[in-house]
């Protein structure tokens, strides 16, 4: 029993809830086959530990004692529950045989169960009956810990939005009756694609805001990083998780190039490489191999992460291989056909062979009906103009991506080069 008093309890609470709540929810969630009961008992145990543990000190299994707390709470829910006597048997047996559910509940804890439990509240989590957004929120309550104020402070959300938002979740999962499992092999790659694609949007709003006035949100990163890390621990023969957790240990260790002094953007090839971080360098590029290993077909994750390792192993812009960039975006729009994915390989082909050949490429993309609203389309035109010397078009460009970002330090970013354009055209 280790006592602290005051903040302190508290803050060590915090700690532990971050830890455990995941594996507590996954546990809980297994023996009520409800998300949302699950979440409730798990908060319900928090708030004793909030009562107790100032009195008694933390206990030295703190995740077992949250645990065994809740068991209690659904026995006494259960019990209230006739249609569900056969359980109230099955748990309350279980715990009315420990003494107050002390350290050493070691059948809850087991490893091999919360890793099986885990699995499932994350197929649960981000199973595609919800919205995208329904499905980054839950996963960022149920699996990072977050409180619905920090998810919204996260996503510059209001607090009552994504609250409902939760709440919908939960009550459109029970309605839906989805059942907590993995899902069976023959749905296994779709639903794990949901779930990638959870992880990702979580990790690219941290590493480039879609609005605001911070560029970047770390935070983010961290927790999209940790997310994905886990996810590759409980399944290790999955490719594509590699290859994400690959993507964004790469892409994670340019956070602190990708700033400068005041918090203005400073773009891939004005970074300071030395400001990488190696060691997310060398764990992204283990991740790749590892995914490489496992298929002879990289997926989209994969190929994402070895144009990333392209610009990792450059010791300097000038030695980057933008040939292989370019055909590794042409093997990712075979995969996955995508005018976003074309408008990047027409900035690598640029790199590689010329302005003018990746502006042919971004000029077909124009009339994309699905690029009309995207910042990032004038942006590359603007800067391939800007390369051929035409000044004059580049600032408008600039200018048009400039009004469609809501991210307010790529505004100004954007608007500097225009007004660079400028002063080009002026000048005799």
């Amino acid at each position: 029993m280790v006592v602290v008093t005051g903040s302190d309890t508290h803050r060590t609470i915090d700690a532990v809830w971050r830890i455990e709540s995941a594996r507590l929810i996954a546990g809980l969630a297994r023996i009520v086959h409800d998300v949302g009961l699950a979440e409730e008992l798990a908060q319900d145990a928090l708030v004793a530990a909030l009562e107790r543990w100032p009195e008694t000190g933390v206990p030295d299994n703190p995740g077992a004692w949250l645990m065994a707390t809740a068991k209690h709470r659904a026995v006494d829910l259960l019990r209230r529950n006739k249609r569900l006597e056969h359980k109230l048997e099955e748990i309350g047996r279980d715990v009315e045989s420990r003494q107050d559910g002390a350290p050493g509940f070691d059948a809850v804890l087991d490893d091999d169960a919360i890793e099986d439990d885990l699995l499932r509240l994350v197929f649960t989590a981000c199973h595609p009956v919800l919205s995208t957004e329904a499905r980054v929120a839950l996963t960022l309550r149920l699996l990072g810990g977050l409180t619905t104020g920090e998810i919204a402070r996260a996503f510059l959300a209001a607090e009552p939005t994504v609250a409902q938002r939760i709440v919908r979740a939960k009550r459109t999962l029970a309605k839906a009756e989805v059942p907590f499992e993995v899902p069976p092999r023959a749905e296994l790659a779709d639903r794990l694609s949901s779930v990638l694609e959870v992880v990702y949007l979580v990790f690219n709003e941290g590493y480039a805001a879609t609005a605001g006035d911070d560029w970047m949100r770390p935070a983010l990163c961290e927790e999209a990083l940790r997310l994905g890390r886990v996810l590759a621990g409980l399944m290790p023969k999955e490719a594509e998780v590699h290859g994400l957790v690959g993507l964004m240990e790469i892409q994670a260790s340019r956070t602190r190039a990708r700033t400068g002094p005041s918090g203005e953007p400073v773009l891939l090839l004005d970074q300071d490489r030395a400001r990488w971080d190696r060691l997310l360098i060398r764990r992204g590029l283990a991740a790749l191999d590892r995914a490489e290993e496992l298929t002879g077909r990289p997926g989209p994750y994969a190929l994402q992460a070895a144009i990333a390792a392209c610009h990792a192993r450059a010791r300097t812009p000038e030695e980057t291989d933008w040939a292989r960039i370019a055909a590794l975006y042409a093997a990712l729009a075979r995969r996955t056909p995508s005018p976003v994915v074309e408008l990047n390989r027409a900035a690598a082909l640029a790199m590689a062979f010329g302005p003018a050949v990746g502006l042919e490429l971004a000029d077909e993309l124009a009339a994309e009906p699905s690029l009309k609203d995207y910042h990032l389309l004038p942006s590359v035109r603007g800067d391939l103009l800007a390369k051929l010397d035409r000044f004059d078009e580049a600032r408008e460009e600039f200018e048009r991506a400039a009004s469609l970002t809501r991210n307010e330090r790529e505004r100004a970013l954007l608007l500097d080069r225009a007004a660079a354009c400028g002063r080009a055209t002026a000048s005799p």
